[in-house]
């Protein structure tokens, strides 16, 4: 096993858990880390002891030492111009979604990572996520016959939707349903997306951040099968930490649910009430062991890199969930179904991908 020097941008809620991650693993040498916020780079120095710590990402990118470049940058429009960088200077990266702004962008990207003959991934972390795995696994080995229908609703928080929000004109389709959009056609494949129709409700965050508060998205694949994705951000703080989902998968022989709704740890105070801990996406670090699939994710691309193993999250599967969401924000505009496959990157009046 090669041990590799590993480069992170961006060190917030998530760059910082794939820093701590990165600075434990055994397949890392040299740990490298970019943060343009100096408070919150000191604080991930204290934390990761990293064998530099800069202000300016491109640092990271001209490091020839540097074999592998994780980017959790914010906002999300910086992901294309950092990862095409990194790309052409011949790193293997790791990305956080959304992959790009442009189906185009996605397309150049993946040609300079063939060309380059580097690793190219995006983080769908809900792909490690155990319950997830095992509704995967049951499709795969037929437990439920064939595939007839699905569902996944996920609701987050309003203080992190006013947040993502507050940075990215992307919409809940983008930000949030694309994780479930991802797992479900990942689950389906070789099945195909070819029609979507999506409805938005717009009540709340409309009057401040131009921005719709839901969506619904039905997809039709090409064997005839539906599954219908929900995804929100104006749930009450009731939620520690901000996710709540369902899951359900019905087949000719058989059904499967899964709550991930994050009930089954209470937290009740006189100050705070009744609160759900440990219920972020990405999870967090409880004491001696880790809470949730992004850890784990963080662990795959390095040992991928450092034993030069195929990556879960390939960019062809990255594309297709894109071009599925953009469908669903064009549907939602149109108000009428949209065919796949896109040509090319529609423009959307409101929430600009």
């Amino acid at each position: 096993m090669e041990r590799i020097n590993v480069g992170i941008i961006g060190t917030g809620w998530c760059g910082g858990i794939r820093a701590e991650t990165a600075a434990d693993s055994p397949f890392v040498n040299e740990l490298h880390i970019a943060e343009n916020r100096p408070e919150r780079l000191e604080e991930v120095k204290k934390l990761t002891n990293p064998k530099s710590a800069t202000t300016d990402y491109r640092h990271l990118i001209d490091n020839k030492d540097i074999h592998a470049i994780i980017i959790s940058a914010t906002p999300e429009s910086t992901h294309y111009p950092m990862a095409k960088a990194a790309l052409s200077a011949g790193k293997h990266v790791f990305m956080e979604k959304p992959i790009a702004s442009t189906l185009e962008e996605v397309d150049d990207l993946s040609r300079i990572a063939k060309a380059k003959n580097v690793k190219f991934t995006i983080g769908y972390s809900q792909r490690f996520n155990p319950k997830y795995a095992y509704m995967r696994e049951k499709i795969l080995d037929g437990t439920i016959g064939e595939p007839v229908t699905g569902l996944i609703s996920r609701h987050i928080t309003s203080s992190l939707g006013k947040k993502i929000t507050g940075r990215t004109r992307l919409s809940p389709a983008a930000m949030e349903a694309t994780h479930d959009l991802d797992f479900m056609l990942w689950c389906l494949e070789p099945r195909k997306p070819i029609r979507i129709y999506a409805q938005q409700v717009e009540k709340v965050m409309i009057k401040t951040a131009n921005a719709p508060d839901h969506m619904w998205m039905i997809v039709t694949m090409d064997d005839g099968f539906t599954f219908t994705v929900g995804a929100g951000w104006i749930m009450p703080p009731g939620y520690h930490n901000q996710s709540s989902t369902w899951l359900e998968l019905i087949g000719s022989e058989g059904a499967l649910f899964i709550d991930d709704t994050h009930k089954d740890v209470i937290v009740n105070t006189v100050k705070n009430g009744i609160q759900f801990p440990i219920s972020t996406m990405p999870g967090e670090r409880v004491g001696h062991t880790y809470a949730g699939p992004m850890a784990g994710e963080t662990v795959h691309f390095l040992d991928a890199v450092a034993r030069d193993r195929p990556v879960l999250v390939t960019v062809e599967q990255a594309r297709k969930v894109m071009e599925v969401y953009i469908a669903a924000d064009l549907s939602a505009e149109r108000n009428e179904p949209v065919s796949l496959p896109l040509n090319a990157t529609p423009t959307l009046k409101r929430m600009a991908v």
